[in-house]
């Protein structure tokens, strides 16, 4: 799903399904033709499928408000009140703002999460980035100028998980 304006065409298409200017509408069919053909190329090419996936987009004048799940690429530059959860990437560009828990692959803060984002394989906190709640990433990058407040967890895996003791616990 993607959300744009095409300047070049003007409101309100015909009877007909053309825009008032006659140049025929662009439909999603026809925007996902070209990316089976990128697919296609890609296979032929030996690189992997994931090179011609598509980004789901929420533009920056737009306001949603539900919960986001599936398994693309999926990039925020407005705003978006709600839970998201994608095996892809996922990214809040600046000036974008993001109310609801994260759950993705890898995840890129360029604008405000108030939230938390779990069980990432790379969190990127851009300069630009604000994150108000917990993180808990395999691997994390912070850019000098990003702001944070919440609890970190980072480089931890089922292996190093939380050791229970049996009778008292020690010092050490």
């Amino acid at each position: 799903m993607a959300l744009w304006k095409d300047p070049s065409s003007t409101p309100g298409p015909t009877a007909s399904g053309t825009p008032a200017s006659g140049t025929p509408a662009t439909t999603v069919t026809e925007l996902h033709k070209g990316t089976e053909h990128a697919s296609a190329d890609a296979a032929r090419r030996g690189s992997p499928a994931r090179a011609a996936s598509v980004e789901s987009i929420i533009a920056a004048e737009i306001t949603i408000e539900g919960k986001i799940t599936g398994s693309g690429d999926v990039r925020i530059a407005g705003r978006f009140k709600g839970d998201v959860q994608v095996d892809g990437n996922f990214r809040i560009d600046a000036g974008a703002r993001l109310e609801g828990q994260v759950r993705a692959g890898v995840v890129v803060v360029g604008g405000e999460l108030q939230g938390n984002i779990e069980a990432a394989k790379q969190v990127d906190v851009l300069s630009t980035g604000v994150i108000v709640g917990d993180v808990k990433a395999a691997s994390i990058t912070v850019a000098a100028g990003s702001r944070m407040r919440g609890h970190v967890e980072f480089g931890w895996d089922e292996k190093h998980a939380a050791v229970e003791f049996k009778g008292t616990p020690r010092s050490v």
